[in-house]
């Protein structure tokens, strides 16, 4: 009886053993660093999105975030990715360019993943791009066709001759977007011509002059602008303006063809369970791209210009 009973608790012992040693990955809560560069309608629904996901994949209880916002400063990301390194934290979400330059530079150890980049070849300077970064980083780009933005220009301003292309010279997916849609643009038969602000101090008097000189103003996904939506407005009464993205379009554009950054987070944060969970290979994860495209518009700023906007497109919520 003795022995029959020593065996019951020796077997009880062992499978709790087995639990337990069994249990340890479900057990991990995973520290993640998020980085975005600044406060604004897109780069939160980004961040929320990656979150949102990652509770919902993980629990609550196995996932914790510390975000931090680097308000619009490419330095204060570099200060805030380095702590996130010396923390040992899990991954690092960098959210727009200059976090995830400053990322890039912090470590080349900890899963980094991008979000809101327009273009990873320009952010971090890879002449031969095929796609995937190849080392430590991939993400998700916020690149919207630009060739259909060409043609919803084309589309909404059949008479347009000239279209003013304004945006932060200090971003250089800023740069590339806008060199890229001059292009199309072109074979549209439409001029267009460059309007650069250095930061938000001079964002108004360029805008202002742009406007002017224009028939149609045109300003990309940008991080400044996106933070100065209330300066543009108010700087420009004589050009309609189509945006890259629909935060930019809410505060002062007519039309823009918008992903939708909360899905784009969403789908970074599926690639970060992925890294975290699965155990894939970051180095061979290709960056991935918005699963959709909208039209919209912004009613009270195409009755202001005086804008018909077609079948076809959503009415951005207000």
């Amino acid at each position: 009886m003795k022995k029959k009973l020593l065996a019951v608790i020796t077997a009880a012992v062992l499978a709790l053993s087995l639990v337990a040693c069994g249990g340890g990955k479900d057990s991990k809560t995973y520290k993640i660093g998020i980085c975005q560069l600044v406060q604004h309608p897109a780069l939160d629904a980004a961040s929320q999105g990656f979150q949102d996901t990652l509770i919902e994949k993980l629990g609550e209880d196995k996932v914790t975030f510390d975000l931090q916002n680097a308000a619009g400063e490419s330095a204060t990301c570099a200060t805030i990715v380095n702590g996130f390194v010396s923390d040992g934290d899990d991954l690092i979400l960098a959210n727009a360019t200059a976090s995830l330059q400053a990322s890039a530079a912090a470590t080349a150890d900890i899963p980094i993943l991008g979000t809101s980049i327009t273009d990873y070849a320009t952010a971090l300077e890879i002449e031969d791009w095929t796609g995937t970064v190849g080392n430590n980083i991939s993400g998700t780009s916020d690149l919207a066709p630009l060739d259909e933005q060409a043609n919803m220009i084309k589309e909404l301003f059949p008479e347009a001759k000239t279209v003013g292309l304004v945006f932060c010279s200090a971003e250089p997916n800023s740069a590339y977007q806008v060199k890229t849609i001059a292009g199309h643009l072109k074979d549209l038969g439409i001029e267009s011509k460059e309007y650069a602000f250095a930061d938000s101090n001079d964002v108004a008097s360029v805008v202002k002059s742009a406007g002017a000189n224009s028939d149609v103003l045109y300003i990309p996904t940008d991080n400044t602008a996106a933070s100065c939506t209330e300066a543009i407005a108010g700087a420009n009464d004589a050009a309609p303006i189509v945006c890259g993205e629909e935060g930019i379009c809410k505060g002062c554009g007519v039309a823009t063809l918008s992903i939708d950054y909360y899905e784009l987070g969403q789908a970074t944060g599926e690639m970060a369970y992925k890294v975290l969970v699965e155990g894939e290979d970051i180095t061979k994860m290709p960056v991935e791209f918005a699963p959709n495209v909208t039209k919209k518009f912004n009613k009270a700023n195409c009755e202001k210009f005086g804008v018909t906007i077609p079948e076809g497109y959503e009415e951005i919520a207000e």
